[in-house]
């Protein structure tokens, strides 16, 4: 079976708060679909200033979809968020751009195998924790060198419920530490005026990926674990259902903007009740 899908964002968020971003400079990783296109788009129609990122060429497409919807400027930039080299392109490109940063929303990552843990191979688990952790390890290390130095910032790191989740251990480990690392660095940011926030969402319906995570279910046994997965994710939900995309940009958004200014250290569990 494959992932189960859901409408995308459409030509317009469906709720926008005029202005929230205007005079923000904002990185959106993973910016070529899913979230961190949705959050990309309701940050440019709020007016910020945003660099989509991705390693995908795509997201040139999307940004170029976004240019003059709002005040702001919307570029794009390719770039492999699983080097810390990348990470720093990414940034002061970011800098070079828009002229500043304050901004950043660390998006990428995504299970790429769904099995029990002792059906992993040990390269399949080390790519899984650099899919779903070194991005936003990489990121954050750019980002509060520049934080630091410009007196202030805020990093949205876009985590996961299912660090409970079956089938997908290291998947889960690697969203753990997403959420050790936002509560670690806030404590560090926050004598700089840098606040460090998470987001963990369940499971969000979105289109066919025109970017695929990985091979898919091949045969019985992994359409049987990938079942569970989707299984697990409905039963887990109080609301007994998906997300959809806005309703996990909302919060993203929310958490990035000067709304958020006293929460820091924090990571928001988006997942219709499901705590993770």
């Amino acid at each position: 079976m494959s992932a189960p899908v859901g409408p995308g964002t459409g030509e317009r968020p469906r709720h926008v708060t005029p202005e929230r971003f205007f005079g923000q400079s904002v990185i959106v990783t993973g910016a070529a679909q899913g979230i961190g296109r949705a959050v990309a788009q309701r940050i440019a129609y709020e007016d910020g200033n945003v660099l989509l990122v991705d390693r995908s060429p795509v997201v040139e497409e999307v940004a170029a979809s976004l240019r003059d919807v709002g005040a702001g400027t919307v570029a794009a930039f390719t770039a492999d968020l699983e080097t810390c080299d990348g990470a720093e392109r990414a940034v002061a490109t970011a800098e070079e751009v828009l002229g500043t940063l304050d901004i950043v929303v660390n998006n990428v990552g995504g299970t790429i195998w769904a099995k029990p843990y002792e059906h992993y191979s040990a390269p399949e688990i080390e790519q899984e924790i650099r899919r779903s952790l070194f991005p936003t390890l990489w990121m954050c290390h750019a980002a509060m060198a520049v934080f630091t130095g410009n007196g202030g910032g805020t990093v949205v790191n876009v985590s996961s419920v299912a660090t409970s989740g079956v089938n997908r251990v290291p998947y889960a480990a690697a969203k753990g530490g997403v959420n050790a690392l936002t509560r670690a660095l806030a404590l560090e940011g926050a004598p700089h005026g840098i606040r460090v926030v998470a987001t963990a969402p369940g499971g969000t319906l979105a289109p066919e990926r025109v970017i695929r995570r990985g091979p898919g279910p091949d045969g019985e046994d992994e359409e049987r674990w990938y079942r569970q997965i989707v299984d697990q994710t409905v039963d887990s939900s109080l609301m007994k259902r998906y997300g959809t995309l806005d309703e996990q940009a909302a919060p993203i958004c929310f958490l990035a903007s000067e709304e958020a200014s006293y929460i820091t250290g924090t990571v928001v569990p988006v997942a219709g009740g499901d705590r993770g």
